[in-house]
């Protein structure tokens, strides 16, 4: 069984079953259908093939994992990328892709344009220039009557776009990695220095890997090569960039919806360390476009990190070199908690617990091979009955781990029960006067002072599933307040997701459409939440699922909604109809409340 209750609503605005049959006319298209778990299907009809037995419901625990991509935008009448640059030069370009399947005449991209969405294109109004020109989703503000894209000087001089985000890996750097020509001397170096000290203790029957004074001398006067064994002697020794953890706010590192505008969504209201989506190593080192997006940093961020997943000591090391070498970024996180099965059968995530001797080799080689601090999240262990995390707490201290973060629920347990925040504060207490922050089922100021009296010994909080579902909790949180945010203002905070990912991810049709996935992803959250003038005894928990129920006005009802067809509509109040045949089903179960 689960933690969740029941959210207790005020009388008037709960729905009877009678009221959801009978009066349909009141209330959003989700009152029109019976709800259940798998309300999430946008009205699609499954098969008998997908119809899961409640043992695989029971053990997908939130998971998606029959997701099916039914809808596949179609990029082929877009314009050439080597089209629209020359037009923004007036120098013609020749596609340099011999089997490029977007158009590259002018006229004939013109026969097959998309129609506008709106009149006003917010990078335009912006940032005096609109680089997607006729591409663009809302050309018609700074198209001229030729069809020349126009520039706005003055506020160009003011705002530089190129100059928003950092870390956008340059076309050198992603083809040096995937011809493996980026030169990881240092990192095989440094793997080789411990693997020779590894065997060297075995044969001594030595159990750790540290280096002992007599050590050292001998690799200082034995190395030759590209780099040296004094080289790495000397990598060793460097002191680190220092970072104040103590009494800070954190916004845990989100899969899929902890984007770049959704950070800076949360920065605006107050949060002080970001850390961006969980990125494969293995993924990263083969210089995958996708993967090296994740790492983008948004110049309000003042504290950021880079948290990567891997399962060997080689990989993650020449991860870590590349990031610590080609990034602007503040730390480096290791991922010890991803209790994902795939992740997990190779070795990754959660893995690494039960594998320590790889995890120590790890965690030095990261450590040593960086400028930069390391630090890592991990859960309280694998399984429910065995905790591992106060016995590793010390060790990674000792192996030069900067900060850690303990998220209070093993891999087994995934949300189906509350955070354990004694053990958490078991933990901190094992971690001496290294900073370690405490993760787990905080929605509220009275969760975070809560969590603070249970756990005294913590740095500060990591905030996840809370932040999803209300972000302005960083702002409660530092002011001590309960807010009853109202749906215009919800709503308005949705505009500006939405113009935050138009500059992210452009605004011609395929930045629109990937804004839109990214909305609807984060839709798939922002339901959850339960306003504070609804609610009989505030603040809401958040593993507390609400009876049905209508809002104080229409928005506020739509917003409620657990259909993604209302979702849906919502993205089109932004972002205009969406494609034909299109549907949605999220990534994750959110509204499983486990």
């Amino acid at each position: 069984m689960s933690d969740a209750g029941v959210c207790k609503i005020k009388p008037e605005f709960v729905l009877p079953e009678h009221t959801r049959e009978l009066n349909l006319d009141c209330v959003s298209d989700r009152d029109k259908r019976k709800l259940d778990d798998t309300d999430i299907s946008n009205g699609a009809e499954d098969g008998p093939d997908e119809k899961k037995s409640k043992y695989n419901q029971k053990k997908l625990k939130g998971q998606n994992k029959a997701r099916k991509h039914t809808h596949k935008a179609d990029y082929s009448n877009e314009a050439c990328n080597y089209l629209l640059t020359s037009l923004e030069t007036g120098v013609a370009q020749e596609c340099k892709r011999p089997k490029c399947p977007k158009i590259h005449e002018i006229s004939e991209y013109m026969k097959v344009r998309p129609a506008d969405i709106g009149d006003n294109c917010h990078v335009f109004n912006t940032f005096g220039y609109c680089n997607r020109g006729i591409a663009c989703r809302f050309a018609k503000c700074h198209l001229d009557q030729e069809g020349n894209n126009i520039k706005d000087e003055e506020k160009m001089k003011i705002f530089d776009i190129q100059k928003q985000t950092s870390n956008a890996a340059s076309l050198d750097l992603l083809f040096a990695l995937r011809r493996k020509k980026y030169n990881f001397d240092l990192s095989e170096k440094l793997v080789q220095h411990h693997d020779k000290l590894k065997k060297r203790n075995q044969t001594n029957g030595i159990t750790n890997t540290t280096e002992s004074k007599e050590e050292t001398a001998t690799e200082q006067s034995a190395g030759s090569g590209v780099v040296t064994d004094e080289d790495v002697i000397a990598l060793l020794e460097r002191e680190k960039k220092k970072i104040c953890f103590k009494d800070k706010l954190y916004l845990s590192p989100l899969t899929t919806v902890g984007n770049l505008p959704f950070r800076r969504i949360c920065k605006e209201f107050g949060v002080d360390i970001t850390c961006g989506e969980m990125a494969m190593a293995k993924s990263i080192l083969q210089g995958s476009t996708p993967e090296w997006a994740l790492v983008k940093r948004h110049h309000t961020e003042d504290l950021f990190g880079v948290q990567i997943c891997g399962n060997n000591p080689h990989m993650l090391t020449k991860c870590a070199q590349v990031l610590d070498q080609e990034c602007n970024i503040d730390f480096v996180d290791l991922n010890l908690g991803c209790p994902i099965d795939l992740v997990y059968r190779e070795g990754g995530g959660c893995a690494l617990l039960h594998r320590t001797r790889i995890l120590e080799l790890c965690v030095r080689n990261l450590n040593k091979i960086m400028k930069i601090p390391l630090t890592i999240k991990t859960r309280t262990g694998v399984y429910s009955k065995e905790n591992v995390a106060h016995n590793l707490v010390p060790q990674f201290k000792e192996w030069g781990v900067s900060a850690v973060t303990i998220h209070g629920r093993s891999r087994e347990q995934r949300y189906t029960r509350s955070a354990d925040w004694q053990y958490v504060q078991q933990c901190a207490e094992a971690a001496g006067d290294m900073p370690l922050f405490g993760n787990g089922d905080i929605m509220s100021y009275e969760d975070y002072k809560l969590a603070k009296e249970t756990a005294p010994a913590i740095s500060g909080v990591m905030i996840g599933r809370g932040a999803l579902i209300k972000p302005w909790i960083f702002n409660e949180i530092k002011e001590q307040k309960v807010w009853d945010i109202s749906s215009s203002e919800r709503f308005d905070l949705l505009k500006k997701y939405v113009n935050y990912g138009l500059e992210h991810w452009g605004s011609d049709n395929r930045g629109v459409e990937n804004t839109r996935r990214f909305l609807l992803e984060w839709l798939s959250f922002l339901y959850r939440y339960v306003p504070v003038g609804l609610l009989e005894c505030p603040p809401q928990k958040i593993n507390d699922r609400p009876p049905y129920y209508k809002g104080r006005d229409d928005m506020e009802t739509l917003m409620a909604s657990s259909a993604a067809t209302d979702w849906i509509k919502i993205s089109e109040m932004l972002l205009g109809p969406v494609p034909d045949n299109f549907q949605f089903l999220p990534k994750h179960k959110a509204n499983s409340y486990k």
